[in-house]
């Protein structure tokens, strides 16, 4: 009955029982399939105008993909090409949609069908139906997708397609937005767990405001022990100020004071509000035994089987908190992995310190000597340690002195002392310490007092011995506490007396300056390797730059050979911004070797050439403030008027002209005239007229000899010198 040449009533009565038929298990589907050619028959039926016919076939091919021996099968007889062309249908019954999108729940269980299934096609419309008002379509849909995330090679595509928003939105819905729709929440969860293995895809999964957590189990939990009675305190540990003498009974005065709203209330920021709300929940369930009870979700990862949850960014910040502080170490080790991997951008950090993390994160550091805990801890504390303010209270919590000890023990690994030194870099930055003066004052003298002491000259010998021997990040981030050194304690015996000298040399000695940009294996890569030679160069010579005020220093180097190394640096293709400090070294080591200072001295000239005007182009091309661009086009103009051998041909190489040119067309008249006056010199080489010309020099020179604006002269003369 299911023949093409049977009536199409007969055939969807056909349809209708085999599928009521094959619920009926495995032995009827046995029974069906035994029939040649009837799985062609069904798929075609696919095509039916009858919305009761599609449910049907859809419905018989779901039954049949549930068994493992024909799902290849229904694959091969074009089952997924009609099932998407059906739901891509723009008016189709709901019913249809839910047995089409479990067929392919069905056929996605075999690997190898999952990679016919990720197309960009299917994947849309899934998506899509995340959305739809029945809650059976949703679940199916879900499911797909658990299923496709299980292979590896679909996650590119899962991504590219957006499934990672669309799924956080509904793991973070509240249950009374998502009525009955657990089992959606359970493969969003599924989904995004698969997904976060990937450490760039993890990185989105947390952009989106959910966390991954450690599955520790019900029994770590028992450690943990509230205060029966604690006067209120925000998470970060942080008191507040308590008028009362007793506590009131009953807790009313708590009570009242966390119902106090008073014109102050916008002083409290976001994440302080949202750590309160996270840990008042977290204890509650803490409390209660109510917490751990999600299906552990077991990665494939080698070595441990990790397991894992997903909790929205409130929630979950506040657990891994709590998980730090309980007795259980390997509980506290994972936490600190998590709170690692999650410290992604500033905001993530910033909570992660107002709820609390950066107490039990330093004592875990200083309470624990094995490394298998001190290496997540430490990692923990670096993430969190990029954001300046969290700097800030990892030094308040006196870490500063057990990273310290750390760093000072050689038997210590590579991997730890290179985070330790990280962490310690960031909060003894000197770039940092000279902003925090300028703006917030003078750091107060306990706290220079406590640097001073541990800054010591065991210290410096370890870190001239650290950047002698390892990794270029190691090297700068030696640099830069060294010179932090210098700046906290001026007396500079300790710092000189341990060959610091053989540390700049091996700073300033950079060998990717010596590969040509044409001669790269591949350019990203040179070009990433030029950052990261401009960092360390860029902190050697600024601390070279302060070492010079030492006359004892002085003595103990070779001046011309640090020139020499300076001015090879000048001259490369290093980036720009990198070569502030390096123009102000070779400008200190020439003033110390030679007395003249002139702009035609060779090395001022070479800082002039290769540094000053670039950095007055860059400025003319890209400000924003029009006081900026007039400095630059004003000191430009100073440095050509005074004839500095090869300026002109310097500021044509570096793209000079054009944004001269739109400067004329600015209502300064002091940029106007300096323009005017840069250009005319540039326009005395024919060779840079054509680039005059290219840039619209000629109407807009015109405009302004029409106009008779006061530099019309100066205008007509630049244009008769153009071959126009």
């Amino acid at each position: 009955m299911l023949g093409l040449d049977n009536d199409p009533l007969d055939r969807e009565q056909a349809i209708e029982t085999l599928w009521k038929y094959s619920l009926g298990g495995k032995k009827c589907i046995d029974a069906i399939m035994q029939f040649h050619g009837c799985l062609n028959l069904i798929v075609n039926l696919l095509k039916s105008e009858s919305s009761s016919a599609c449910e049907a076939a859809a419905g018989l091919i779901r039954s049949i993909a549930s068994v493992n021996l024909y799902r290849e099968s229904v694959a091969e007889s074009g089952a997924l090409e009609e099932i998407t062309a059906l739901l891509s249908r723009p008016s189709l019954a709901t019913v249809v949609k839910e047995q089409c999108i479990c067929a392919l729940w069905n056929l996605t269980v075999d690997e190898e069908i999952r990679e016919k299934v990720a197309d960009f096609d299917i994947l849309r419309l899934l998506i899509s139906f995340l959305e739809d008002d029945d809650v059976n379509v949703k679940e199916a849909a879900g499911g797909v997708l658990a299923n496709l995330a299980l292979s590896r090679s679909t996650h590119k595509i899962l991504v590219e397609v957006g499934v990672i928003p669309k799924l956080a939105k509904l793991l973070k819905a509240d249950n009374t937005e998502n009525k009955g729709s657990k089992v959606i929440r359970k493969e969003a969860r599924n989904v995004l767990l698969e997904l976060a293995k990937d450490e760039y895809y993890r990185i989105l999964v947390i952009e989106e405001g959910v966390v991954p957590i450690p599955i520790i189990g019900a029994d770590a939990y028992k450690s943990f022990r509230p205060d029966l009675y604690s006067w209120p305190s925000l998470p970060d540990g942080i008191n507040i100020e308590q008028t009362a003498k007793a506590p009131s009974r009953f807790g009313a005065s708590e009570l009242l004071l966390g119902l106090n709203v008073d014109k102050n209330v916008d002083d409290v920021d976001e994440a302080k509000m949202k750590a309160i709300v996270g840990r008042t929940n977290q204890q509650f369930l803490a409390r209660i035994g109510a917490i751990d009870f999600e299906k552990e979700i077991k990665s494939e990862g080698p070595g441990k089987s990790q397991q894992l949850t997903l909790l929205p960014c409130v929630d979950g910040v506040a657990r891994l908190v709590l998980i730090l502080g309980l007795a259980d170490e390997l509980a506290a080790t994972r936490a600190a992995e998590s709170i690692a991997d999650a410290s992604i951008n500033e905001d993530m950090r910033v909570s992660f310190m107002e709820a609390g993390a950066v107490k039990p994160l330093v004592q875990l550091l200083a309470n624990n000597n094995k490394e298998t805990v001190k290496l997540p801890v430490i990692r923990a504390l670096k993430n969190l340690s990029l954001s300046r303010t969290v700097c800030q209270r990892i030094e308040a919590e006196g870490a500063v002195w057990f990273l310290i000890n750390l760093l000072k023990q050689p038997e210590i690994s590579l991997n730890v002392t290179e985070h330790v030194l990280d962490i310690i870099a960031h909060i003894l930055d000197p770039s940092k310490e000279m902003e925090s003066k300028f703006y917030e004052g003078l750091v107060n003298g306990s706290k220079a007092d406590s640097r001073k002491e541990v800054l010591d000259a065991a210290v410096f010998s370890r870190l001239v011995q650290i950047a002698k021997t390892a990794s270029p990040n190691l090297l700068r981030n030696a640099i830069s506490v060294i010179e932090f050194g210098i700046i906290s304690n001026p007396n500079m015996d300790t710092i000189i007396s341990k060959d610091i000298t053989t540390v700049l040399d091996l700073a300033l000695r950079q060998k990717v300056l010596e590969e040509p940009e044409n001669e790269a294996e591949e350019l990203e890569k040179h070009l990433l390797k030029l950052e990261e030679a401009g960092l360390t160069i860029s902190a050697a010579s600024r601390l070279l730059t302060k070492l010079l005020d030492s006359e004892s220093f002085r003595q103990t180097i070779d001046t011309a050979v640090f020139i020499e190394l300076v001015r090879k640096i000048l001259r490369s293709s290093l980036p720009l911004h990198y070569k502030d400090w390096v123009a102000a070294c070779l400008v200190k080591l020439t003033a110390l070797s030679s007395p003249s200072q002139s702009l035609n001295n060779p090395i001022n000239l070479e800082v002039t050439l290769y540094k000053t005007i670039p950095s007055l182009v860059e400025q003319m091309s890209f400000s924003s403030s029009p006081e900026t661009k007039e400095a630059a086009v004003l000191e430009l103009n100073k440095i050509v008027s005074e004839g500095v051998p090869e300026s002109i041909q310097t500021l044509a190489s570096q793209g000079g002209i054009e944004p001269l040119v739109k400067l004329l067309e600015e209502r300064n008249e002091r940029c106007v005239e300096a323009s005017l006056s840069v250009l005319y010199n540039l326009s005395m080489d024919s060779e840079n007229h054509t680039a005059i010309i290219r840039a619209g020099a000629v109407p807009v020179l015109r405009r302004i000899v029409m106009s008779q604006r006061p530099q019309w002269e100066k205008a007509l003369r630049l244009l008769r010198n153009l071959p126009v």
